[in-house]
């Protein structure tokens, strides 16, 4: 199989191209990514030199460049996103703009050439559940509440309506909140470990209450290789950890982790429009796909606080970055 990977140089998207290639080493793989702020070749590296893979630098909103590479692939996995909520909520053109016209334009290049596609979503898009709510499923309404799960609601819709419209083999996943190596500092489980590493202070939002469900990026990209494998066109799978933990519980395991105490923890004001409680209900895809989730948290979370250790050359520059 050939694969167009977007945003392949981002988190998810790199760790999906290591998987890959490990899994399915006859495969051939492009991966497309702008290279803005959260992406970092550093993060592949390792496989650069693999003959099966290349990475193109460009934008997914170019058209021309989107059609030439669709011309020598099969499938379009695409991962490319504007992701980080704060920053959606202090400026959402870029997410319109990347999450809404750039999968408008890859969607048009998978009509021309005959690809599959799969679109990898998020959970935020369903909204916000309450504390006896039953988990997000794949008929959950939409019901976004940020600027960014607003965007990625758009593209979802637009990957169904291209399933609809046209035939598009098309399935998508909207997966809860995913962790491990390769992640930008920014986001809830890099910043705290780096931070505390740093011996600076983890800011906890509010009182920390907030509820996540958290998959660890293996599981993720094994549910991913089954979507492709066997799931059917016109489809959504819900892929989940199983994990829900509150920030403040998250905050609490990296602080033992670290041997660290709870003086680290610095409470700041809340998000405006903070989603209270994500879970997934992966059931389809356990049916159907035969996935659930293998790593467990209290594993997967020590691994990615010792992958951020023992890697402080991969994060120390991007957090030089931020300041």
């Amino acid at each position: 199989m050939r694969l167009l990977v977007t945003g392949g140089a981002g988190f998810i998207g790199s760790n999906f191209i290591h998987y890959w290639l490990s899994a399915h080493p006859q495969d051939s793989m492009i991966n497309l990514d702008k290279l803005t702020y959260a992406g970092n070749l550093a993060s592949l590296e390792d496989i650069a030199a693999n003959p099966n893979y290349r990475f193109v630098q460009g934008d997914i909103v170019d058209a021309s460049l989107v059609d030439d590479l669709s011309g020598a692939v099969d499938i379009i996995v695409h991962f490319a996103a504007e992701s980080h909520v704060d920053r959606s909520i202090a400026d959402s053109a870029d997410f319109i703009r990347t999450n809404v016209e750039g999968t408008r334009v890859l969607l048009e290049a998978a009509r021309r050439h005959n690809l599959r596609f799969h679109h990898v979503s998020t959970d935020e898009v369903f909204g916000s559940l309450g504390p006896a709510d039953p988990k997000f499923n794949e008929n959950t309404p939409y019901d976004p509440r940020s600027p960014y799960s607003a965007s990625k609601a758009a593209s979802d819709h637009l990957v169904r309506a291209y399933f609809h419209t046209y035939g598009l083999p098309a399935t998508i996943s909207n997966c809860s909140n995913n962790y491990g190596p390769y992640q930008y500092p920014e986001k809830l489980i890099p910043l705290f470990v780096t931070n505390l590493i740093e011996g600076k202070p983890v800011p906890v939002y509010g009182q920390g209450a907030n509820i996540r469900d958290w998959i660890h990026v293996d599981d993720h990209n094994r549910g991913l290789d089954l979507i492709i494998a066997k799931g059917r066109p016109g489809e959504t799978y819900c892929l989940g950890g199983d994990s829900e933990k509150s920030n403040l519980e998250i905050t609490r395991l990296i602080l033992e982790l670290m041997g660290q105490g709870e003086e680290k923890i610095e409470y700041v004001a809340d998000r405006p429009g903070h989603d209270w409680r994500y879970a997934i209900d992966f059931s389809k895809a356990k049916a159907e796909l035969g996935w659930e989730p293998q790593i467990g948290f209290a594993e997967g979370l020590a691994r990615t606080v010792a992958w951020y250790q023992e890697h402080p050359g991969w994060w120390q520059s991007l957090k030089a970055k931020q300041k």
